[in-house]
C-alpha cells in the first residue's frame, strides 16, 4: 500500500461536475451536493487505514460544516474488483453504520477521481460558494492512527473560513493516505 501526499491547493480551480450513484439509491450531482456557502468533496474508501482512523471525525466535521452552509459529499473511486471491501454493498453498510450525514457515492469508472485529480484516500477538496477550490489539505494530524482528541481540526477551520470569507487559508498541510486503487486495463 503506497502512502501518498496530496498536491498543493490550486486556488480557484472549478469543481468538476458529476452524476454518481449514492448508497441511498439516488443519483447525485455536484450542484445537488453543494451548500449555500460551499462544497467539500472527500475521496474516501472503506479499507484504507488512514480513512478508518478518521471516519468518526469526518462525520463530526461534516455535520458541523453542513450547519454553516457547506455541502459535503464522499466519493469512493477504488477498483472494487481488486478491493472487495470497497464494494457498493460495503459502502452502504459503512454509510449506515456510521450514520453518514452526506451522500456516499460510487465512482465506478474512476472518471470523477481523475477529473478532480484525487491521488489518495482521504483526499479533501474544499470549494467556496462559487465552486472555486480553496482547500486541499488534511483533516487533522491523524495518520494510520487517530491523532489525540485535542489536535487542531485543520479541515474544519479551513472550511469554516471558506464559509465566512470565500477564501481558504494560504498555508495548508497536505493530506496523506493510501493511493487511489486504479483499475488496470
Amino acid at each position: 500500500m503506497a502512502s501518498l501526499e496530496t498536491p498543493v491547493c490550486d486556488f480557484g480551480r472549478p469543481a468538476p461536475d458529476f452524476a454518481l450513484p449514492g448508497t441511498d439509491g439516488r443519483i447525485w450531482t455536484r450542484d445537488a451536493c453543494a451548500g449555500e456557502r460551499g462544497l467539500l468533496v472527500m475521496f474516501i474508501c472503506n479499507h484504507c487505514p488512514y480513512v478508518k482512523a478518521v471516519r468518526e471525525r469526518i462525520v463530526r466535521d461534516a455535520r458541523d460544516l453542513m450547519a454553516i452552509g457547506i455541502g459535503c459529499v464522499a466519493v469512493m473511486s477504488n477498483d472494487t474488483r481488486d478491493y472487495p471491501e470497497d464494494s457498493f454493498e460495503n459502502m452502504q453498510r459503512i454509510a449506515e453504520t456510521l450514520s453518514f450525514p452526506f451522500p456516499y457515492l460510487l465512482d465506478d469508472t474512476q472518471a470523477v477521481a481523475k477529473a478532480y485529480g484525487a491521488v489518495c484516500t482521504p483526499d479533501f477538496f474544499g470549494y467556496n460558494a462559487a465552486l472555486e477550490l480553496q482547500y486541499r489539505g488534511r483533516l487533522d494530524a491523524s495518520r494510520k492512527e487517530t491523532a489525540p482528541e485535542d489536535t487542531a481540526r485543520d479541515l474544519h477551520a479551513a472550511m469554516s473560513q471558506v464559509a465566512h470569507t470565500g477564501k481558504g487559508p494560504a498555508e495548508q498541510i497536505p493530506s496523506v493516505g493510501c493511493s487511489i486503487k486504479w483499475k488496470t486495463a
